[in-house]
């Protein structure tokens, strides 16, 4: 009741903080932001450009094109807090942007954070978020809010698996009366996929390409599997051994054999999930299959690929990018009754 009586006086958020990109949401509202990641600072320093600014859309032009005085920085690496200042930054930024407005107390926070993370790690989300200007923080492992997000039935008797393939980390997870029966979390995921485009074009090509245009090639022509029509893309770079600005056109066969390893450690952690599910649990998961979540799952057949690799349905969650963040936010909705699934922290 007094929780209910506070939150009209402050604006109480969900937060999906992920490795590529943060999204925020707020009851009633749904998804107010979703920036990548990233922040620009001065080298040497915590101090961010553009007046404060340059964070989110604004960093992320940034990367790999800063002057030697500029460094732009992604904070989080794997899903845990690499750089705390920045983060603290990062935060601070996003919960003003995304409030508008003034409220006469600071919000509470639901944020998801991945299942394998240590209580270190997760100590210094929740002190980064209070740092930030949070009244109170809850956490969220980010397999139980994919799953809300996605409208999976986690608090009932049947079993529900989830898959949430993120920017630093894969969160794998079988789902049952609020809580995980057998997870997998492992440190690959579209990252991973950006980085073996980039490595494929360096050994085949001898052509050096950046994070950005490695993530443009995987969404343009990346998949798991064949196509009904082979995709072909003009990719520009610099070459290794002249040293020059070269273009190149890359066939999207060529893009999924470099994207053949992270996928199969992907497969892999799943399989071992499956493994370790109860019998009785097993059989609501043949049943019910599997669900994407998360920005991997929009790579061309990977779902399809999922499926046959482990015999079972699979589909991908409605709009999957912001599964973690829609569930964040149904926390907040039902706070009293989902209370116990979460880690809170005043």
């Amino acid at each position: 009741m007094i929780d209910k009586f506070l939150g009209l006086f402050s604006l109480d958020m969900g937060i999906d903080l992920g490795t590529a990109n943060t999204l925020v949401a707020i009851q009633g509202q749904g998804i107010v932001l979703s920036e990548p990641s990233v922040v620009a600072v001065k080298k040497g320093t915590n101090i961010v450009m553009h007046n404060g600014e340059a964070v989110g859309d604004l960093a992320k032009t940034m990367l790999g094109k800063t002057p030697e005085n500029i460094v732009a920085v992604r904070p989080l690496k794997h899903g845990v807090i690499a750089d705390f200042s920045i983060t603290e930054t990062m935060l601070r930024y996003f919960i003003r942007k995304a409030q508008k407005r003034k409220w006469l107390l600071k919000p509470r926070l639901v944020i998801a954070v991945p299942s394998g993370i240590t209580s270190v790690e997760r100590q210094a989300v929740v002190d980064s978020a209070l740092r930030a200007g949070a009244r109170e923080v809850f956490l969220i492992q980010e397999p139980i809010a994919a799953g809300m997000g996605a409208d999976l039935p986690i608090t009932s008797p049947t079993g529900s698996m989830i898959v949430d393939i993120g920017g630093g980390t894969t969160e794998i997870a079988v789902l049952s009366l609020g809580g995980i029966v057998s997870s997998e979390s492992v440190r690959t995921a579209g990252d991973d996929f950006d980085n073996a485009i980039i490595q494929y074009m360096k050994k085949t090509y001898n052509l050096l390409i950046g994070e950005q245009t490695a993530e443009r090639i995987k969404k343009a022509i990346g998949s798991a599997a064949p196509l009904e029509e082979e995709l072909i893309m003009e990719v520009k770079g610099r070459d290794l051994q002249v040293m020059l600005p070269r273009k190149t056109d890359v066939r999207s066969e060529e893009i999924r054999d470099a994207l053949a390893a992270p996928i199969q450690i992907i497969i892999k952690a799943i399989k071992t999930a499956l493994e370790r599910t109860p019998p009785e649990v097993s059989s609501d998961i043949y049943e019910r299959g599997i669900v994407l979540a998360g920005g991997g799952a929009l790579l061309r057949k990977i779902d399809q690929v999922i499926s046959q690799e482990t015999d079972l349905p699979v589909r991908i969650a409605d709009d999957p990018l912001t599964a973690v963040a829609r569930g964040t936010v149904e926390v907040l909705n039902e706070l009293d009754l989902l209370r116990p699934m979460l880690w809170d922290y005043e």
